[in-house]
């Protein structure tokens, strides 16, 4: 690319630098009369002569001839001492002037070449379009790292050990072709990454890039399909060109579903742009032998409405799930992005790492940001445990809303709400162990109840799901208890306890009436072209009236024992409201110390399920 843009320069500078040279052609082309030096000097003491310029070689100038018209001359210079005497006593103008040669051109005319310059490089940035030449739509827009820019290596990478060790076998065959072409096997053509957003799948194939040492072009989907008539496929077959070229490489497409969607299912048309696009990738890709080096790998987050063709084995032949970090690998992420952070001692990346179930690389990263952004705030010289604490809940739930005026009676009913989350939430054995209650508003909530997870859970049983919907309603409970009234502070609780009811009964086989039936609706995005073909299945109305019956049956046997929980320790209750009224924030030990009467070391942290 570099090479093109020089040789683009270098020859517009040859055509700036012949329009000088012709327009100086020009200019020294004027009809001149020729004189003898005599003549010249004889018109001198007539006072004919206006004016002269003394070149090197040659005199220039004008003088007034009998019918009193201008005339311009030209003479040989010859050496003449008295020369200046004889201008000066008839009043002739005269200047010195060097012979004008292409350098003199050039200087002379240094503002008009600079001017020139300035608007070709405006010019060329309008018609480069994201890289790109007016005239060069069909040209890849994929960008090259070279090895030497490609610094992202494994060691960058972390919580997905799993999937490191599926694309190790890339790199090995990158290094050493012949290891794995003398027994007659064949690398994958094409590698998939997917996974959900954040998870790091465009960081894990530039750290096979940086690994193997070889150059790394990266294009997204959506550089493909434009609003011309096949430039998308013109594209794909720049890009695997350039591949070819630059062999052995990576060629890496990141959301890949921009592109490689279900073709023509029977709505709108099988010839519009995007499938010819999708057509040629399937063709290069069925196309391109493995042994000249050059692997696709590409990333996607939906890999549900892919096209079949492109999922097979022959084109992406391998699969590799880039799953959310378990415990383990929270640590690891939190450890890889704070490498550049100035850490207080105290630190403990792995109680940050149990308080975060569910965050993915990129949420950790946001994490260790925002604490320093907290600290940074606070004036600190080093991020603290407090600051990293504070970024967890301000990445959950919002950052404080301090200045938010609630009336005494809404801040009791929000305590009260609160403290039944929590105390529910203690008094169930199966529960996770409550971490910190909070009646501080944090973006839409008024409140929030956290709870700590011992462990990352991949099998749940419907005691505790069930547990956790008690939970859920302990706050409306308690609301009813002490108030008797109703409040709109529950619907939050009551939308989530009626999803995990319905999964409970649909999708799970929990229900004892329905049996081990799933009735699952379909929950990814809808795709025009493939479900208005492939429709969900339908059940009779009465089998929707026994989910119903089911439903309330499970959510009322909850509110039932959340409200016997609550009566009978109601005293407890009042306890936890008033402290959340007086501190506005209370932790494991101050819980615990209420409900057993006695101080207890902190728990570990994490955020748990229960906003107001």
């Amino acid at each position: 690319m570099k090479k093109t843009n020089t040789k683009g320069i270098f020859i517009w500078a040859l055509v700036f630098l012949g329009v000088i040279t012709v327009m100086k052609l020009i200019s020294d082309v004027q009809p001149k009369e020729e004189m003898a030096y005599s003549n010249f000097k004889a018109k001198i003491k007539a006072d004919k002569v206006k004016e002269i310029r003394i070149k090197t070689e040659t005199i220039t100038g004008t003088y007034t001839s009998d019918d009193d018209k201008d005339v311009i001359f030209e003479t040989i210079k010859v050496t003449d001492s008295k020369l200046t005497e004889d201008l000066e006593a008839h009043n002739v103008k005269y200047s010195g002037e060097s012979e004008h040669s292409l350098l003199t051109a050039i200087v002379a005319n240094i503002g008009w070449i600079l001017l020139f310059f300035l608007v070709w490089y405006f010019m060329m940035r309008q018609m480069q379009g994201g890289g790109k030449q007016v005239f060069a739509f069909g040209k890849s827009k994929a960008k090259l790292q070279g090895v030497k820019k490609t610094k992202i290596t494994f060691a960058d990478v972390a919580g997905c050990t799993e999937a490191k060790e599926e694309l190790q076998e890339i790199i090995e065959f990158l290094k050493d072709p012949a290891k794995f072409q003398k027994l007659g096997g064949k690398i994958p053509k094409g590698v998939i990454l997917y996974g959900a957003p954040g998870t790091g799948k465009t960081l894990l194939a530039k750290a096979v890039a940086g690994e193997a040492g070889v150059p790394f072009f990266s294009s997204s989907g959506s550089e493909f399909v434009e609003m011309f008539v096949g430039v998308g496929a013109s594209r794909v077959r720049d890009l695997f060109d350039q591949g070819r070229k630059s062999a052995p490489c990576l060629l890496f497409i990141d959301e890949l579903d921009a592109v490689g969607r279900h073709r023509f299912a029977g709505i709108g048309g099988g010839h519009d742009e995007r499938e010819q696009t999708l057509n040629q990738l399937l063709v290069e890709m069925d196309g391109f032998d493995t042994r000249e080096g050059v692997i696709l790998i590409a990333a996607t987050n939906r890999p549900d409405v892919l096209d079949p063709a492109l999922m097979r084995p022959g084109r992406f032949d391998r699969h590799v799930v880039v799953p959310s970090p378990d415990l383990k690998g929270r640590e690891e992420i939190l450890r890889v992005h704070a490498k550049d952070i100035k850490l207080a001692p105290e630190i403990d990346f792995n109680v940050i790492a149990r308080r975060t179930p569910g965050f993915v690389g990129a949420d950790l990263a946001n994490l260790v940001n925002e604490g320093a952004l907290l600290a940074a705030r606070r004036n600190k010289t080093a991020v603290e445990m407090s600051e990293l604490e504070e970024a967890i809940d301000r990445v959950i739930a919002g950052p404080e809303r301090k200045s938010r005026m609630i009336s005494e009676k809404e801040k009791k009913i929000v305590a009260f709400h609160e403290a039944g989350h929590a105390l529910v939430a203690r008094l169930i054995p199966e529960s996770d162990p409550v971490h910190k209650i909070s009646i501080i508003p944090r973006g839409p909530a008024l409140g929030y109840t956290l709870q700590l997870p011992t462990e990352d859970r991949f099998i749940t049983t419907r005691t505790e799901i069930t547990s956790r919907i008690t939970a859920i309603l302990g706050g409306r409970i308690a609301e009813i208890i002490i108030f008797n009234e109703i409040t709109t502070g529950s619907q939050n609780d009551l939308i989530k306890a009626t999803e995990i009811a319905q999964k409970m009964v649909c999708e799970y086989g929990m229900s004892t009436k329905l049996g081990p039936i799933s009735l699952r609706k379909r929950e990814e995005e809808t795709f025009l072209g493939r479900d208005l073909v492939q429709r969900d299945r339908q059940h009779s109305d009465n089998t929707a009236q026994i989910i119903d019956e089911e439903v309330k049956d499970i959510i009322e046997t909850a509110e039932k024992r959340a409200k016997m929980l609550i009566e009978q320790n109601i005293d407890k209750l009042k306890l936890l409201a008033e402290k959340l009224i007086e501190k506005e924030v209370i932790d494991a030990d101050e819980i615990e110390a209420i409900i057993k009467g006695e101080t207890t070391k902190q728990n570990a942290e994490i955020p748990g399920q229960y906003a107001n």
